[in-house]
């Protein structure tokens, strides 16, 4: 009974946090727009956004996946100098702000960017997937089966096609699952790029409720785009089980080799995604000290300022304050549920229980940011004292986003920990506090310190449930940039690129910590 009580008060904690700041308010959300769905489901508009939304988010996974094959191969197969490098410069992406993202691209394709640039900036958020969750599974595959292949008369294509892509799939369908449930649910990429006239189920909901109060027909929107992330999730998931029990199959083995032959031809198509990635950053790092008369600084002192008279209510350096403390007490909750959920799902012999509870947990990653932060402001409310004008709102929100990340980090580290150990600890008196101690904390901590790192970032440029959320006078940077960005002048630009490079630069060194504590589970491979 003593080691089931705890994994008890664990797992009520994590289901009450997930059940009042997720299910009651997305059960909401379904309520509100069941009663609203039939005229906005007639509406021909409505088929468009759907047709649109689905559009982009499938050519933004094509162009993800095109590009991000050469890095996997060569991050899972080849031997070349930085290799620890490049895995930076691809994870930069997937953590940058998606706001910063899309300024990015502004900055190089011009204010009037179309329907091109939103899919090329969200396939250049996503990359990263795609490299990292393939070149996974690449890495446990031995390359003696293609050899053989070769050495029986099958060209190097033949025997890609008849024997690697074929172990490959569990991955190449997580990967594809998870880059389309990002790409339909992208918010800060459209809004930019999309200039009021493009728009997805994303940016419709946030307009319906914020400048036309059409709460109803909002709702009725977050039905559909519900119904789409569900269906990605369901095979994101079962994608993923797929490529775990592949890894399960096969020990991770050191394949790689200095390229030899047409390998060097994939080396240099992956350098050009490299500079691909790279050349939309350099951009934004130009356009910050970008002004009329020349080069300067004008933006990065604004920050000392509020923008255009009537723009902001505070200093930009205060909204990145703001970033900091809500991202930091995002973290602290995100680790804290991450490790007790990881700590049931470790210690739990329900299996049933066990896959509905790691589902449960996965759907705060796939539902929309909009959508919950939408259904906050039509549940909590409701609550004593009114939880909306909670300092705390915003990370409770963002935590929600984190959590599942600190979970794909830390539980397959706990799986992995070989239970012999934790019970030649107990046969020498140790009680079960004392082994987690003593066996489970020193060979997690550096797996717990990467999520943190991980996390951090991911919710220091949350930008869906906050744009929501945040009041007036206590915005965090990504929504101050947004409202930079919804107000003319020369200022306003300047601050709002200036703003983005300095959230660009934390997120580079947040990734660099993130490799510098890399274990074998990490947490893009992983999710």
């Amino acid at each position: 009974m003593s080691g089931r009580l705890p994994a008890a008060l664990a797992a009520a904690v994590v289901l009450g946090f997930l059940g009042l700041f997720f299910a009651w308010p997305v059960a909401a959300i379904i309520g509100l727009g069941l009663g609203g769905a039939g005229p906005v489901l007639a509406e021909a508009a409505t088929w468009r956004l759907v047709g649109f939304t689905l559009g982009q988010a499938a050519a933004s996974t094509a162009v993800a996946l095109l590009a991000g094959m050469p890095l996997a191969y060569v991050l899972a197969r080849l031997a070349i100098p930085g290799r620890g490098l490049l895995r930076v410069v691809v994870t930069v992406p997937f953590v940058l702000p998606t706001i910063v993202v899309g300024m990015a691209f502004r900055a190089l394709f011009g204010a009037e960017a179309g329907v091109s640039a939103i899919v090329l900036a969200n396939a250049f958020f996503n990359v990263a997937v795609v490299a990292r969750t393939v070149s996974g599974l690449w890495g446990h595959l031995d390359r003696r089966a293609e050899d053989a292949a070769r050495s029986l008369g099958a060209s190097r294509w033949r025997a890609f096609t008849s024997v690697t892509l074929p172990a490959l799939l569990p991955a190449l369908g997580s990967a594809a699952a998870v880059v389309f449930l990002f790409s339909a649910t992208s918010f800060g990429v459209v809004l930019v790029l999309g200039g009021g006239a493009l728009r997805t189920l994303e940016t419709e909901i946030y307009l319906r409720t914020v400048q036309l109060l059409d709460l109803s027909g909002a709702a009725a929107l977050s039905l559909l785009q519900l119904a789409a992330v569900l269906a990605a999730l369901l095979v994101a998931t079962a994608a993923r089980r797929r490529r775990e029990t592949a890894l399960r199959l096969r020990a991770p083995v050191d394949t790689a080799r200095r390229p030899q032959g047409g390998e060097r031809i994939i080396v240099g198509f992956a350098l050009l995604v490299v500079a691909a990635l790279l050349t939309p950053i350099a951009t934004l790092l130009v356009r910050s000290v970008s002004t009329r008369d020349g080069w300067g600084l004008d933006g990065y002192r604004a920050l000392l300022g509020t923008g255009e008279p009537g723009t902001l209510e505070v200093t930009g350096l205060e909204a990145a304050l703001n970033s900091l403390r809500t991202a930091a007490d995002a973290t602290w909750m995100a680790l804290l549920l991450g490790l007790l959920a990881s700590f049931v799902l470790v210690t739990t012999r329900r299996r049933f229980f066990a896959e509905g509870l790691d589902l449960a947990l996965m759907l705060p990653l796939g539902v929309s940011a909009v959508t919950v932060g939408f259904g906050y402001l039509i549940t909590l409310g409701s609550l004593p004292g009114d939880l909306r004008t909670s300092p705390l709102l915003v990370p409770f929100a963002q935590a929600l986003v984190v959590t599942p990340l600190v979970i794909r980090t830390v539980l397959p580290v706990l799986r992995a920990i070989d239970d012999r150990l934790r019970q030649a600890a107990a046969t020498l008196g140790a009680g079960p506090w004392r082994v987690r101690r003593e066996i489970d904390v020193p060979l997690v901590l550096r797996t717990v310190l990467a999520a943190a790192g991980f996390g951090f970032v991911v919710a220091l440029g949350e930008f869906g449930a906050t744009s929501f959320l945040a009041r007036p006078d206590a915005p965090t940077l990504p929504v101050a940039i947004g409202r930079l960005l919804g107000r003319p002048g020369e200022l306003n630009s300047q601050l709002a690129y200036a703003a983005c490079a300095l959230l660009m630069i934390v997120t580079v060194l947040g990734v660099v910590l993130i490799e510098r504590l890399r274990v074998r589970a990490d947490a893009v491979e992983d999710f």
